[in-house]
């Protein structure tokens, strides 16, 4: 577990640290930003999922974390922004926050490091790319359309989106079962390799000269998303997972560990691109990535074999 943590830890200093020296200069950050957006992130969201297995998506994991992430969603959302009156794209942004996991580079390395395998975040990983994704890259194209919020135009963007190309392609692929040569699949994986170290460096970058919880009025905004993230999610998931639906516990022990992962980095990506709710989420992300350690080991105690 320690492991995965690691791994994250020194690519996020090594950011922090070409930050602090200005290495790539004021823009250096949202250079690497629009890189990973418009290319790393499409070609790795295609390797993922042409290489998935998408029977994973009717597993019994999959009802429990979407119902899961949706709660989560819209308890933050009518806080944020029927109390609040946050702006919709902080609101969606937050929402993003406290309810979408790094099921992916986190994810997988503790899921075989926890659970014994790292197959078990492919469901969460495909019913984010394949169903958040493209809801939330709609949502911010109708927030920032220049012609208004006139479907075709909004959808004409969002399938134009190339994140959401790389999904639905590697999709396709896996779908299908069409074979991919080594002389086709070697240079996207080589491409798709570079997505987690330039985002993990980008988000680094961002940290430079900044202050978690710094920001004031929206500290209760970052609170809100990391306390619903920390401890709201995984006890939803478990609350779901063994009353709703009376998984087993091996399965019960699969969901919470995956609601207890932290604020994937794609959402700072997103904040980024789309220039809103930056600080909700960079803040997020640290709080949840390093808050989750004692949120995990505690999943494992209770829940383990070794707990029944």
């Amino acid at each position: 577990m320690l492991t995965g943590f690691v791994v994250i830890g020194v690519a996020i200093l090594v950011g922090w640290i070409i930050g602090r020296i200005d290495l790539l200069g004021p823009t250096g950050g949202q250079v690497l930003s629009r890189l990973t957006f418009f290319v790393l992130s499409p070609f790795l969201l295609f390797v993922v999922l042409s290489q998935a297995d998408v029977a994973t998506l009717f597993s019994a994991l999959l009802p429990v974390s979407a119902i899961t992430a949706f709660v989560v969603f819209a308890l933050f959302t009518v806080v944020s922004r029927f109390v609040w009156r946050r702006p919709a794209g902080e609101v969606l942004i937050g929402a993003l926050s406290a309810g979408q996991v790094n099921s992916n580079n986190i994810g997988i390395p503790l899921s075989l490091y926890l659970l014994g395998s790292a197959a078990f975040p492919a469901p969460v990983i495909l019913f984010q790319l394949l169903v958040l994704t493209p809801i939330t890259m709609a949502i911010f194209e109708a927030l920032t359309s220049p012609t208004g919020r006139r479907p075709w135009p909004i959808i004409r963007r969002t399938v134009s989106n190339p994140i959401v190309i790389g999904s639905v392609l590697g999709t396709v692929v896996s779908a299908t079962g069409i074979p991919l040569p080594a002389i086709v699949i070697d240079p996207l994986e080589l491409v798709a390799n570079a997505a987690v170290p330039v985002l993990l460096i980008s988000y680094g970058i961002s940290l430079n000269g900044q202050r978690v919880l710094g920001t004031s009025g929206r500290r209760r905004d970052i609170l809100l998303a990391s306390g619903l993230k920390l401890f709201a999610m995984p006890l939803i998931a478990w609350a779901i997972a063994a009353f709703a639906f009376r998984l087993s516990p091996a399965e019960i022990l699969v969901v919470t560990v995956l609601a207890a992962l932290p604020t994937a980095q794609n959402v700072f990506n997103y904040a980024q691109r789309y220039a809103t709710g930056q600080t909700l989420a960079r803040d997020t992300v640290f709080v949840t990535t390093i808050g989750c350690v004692p949120v995990l080991f505690l999943v494992v105690i209770l829940l383990g074999p070794a707990a029944g």
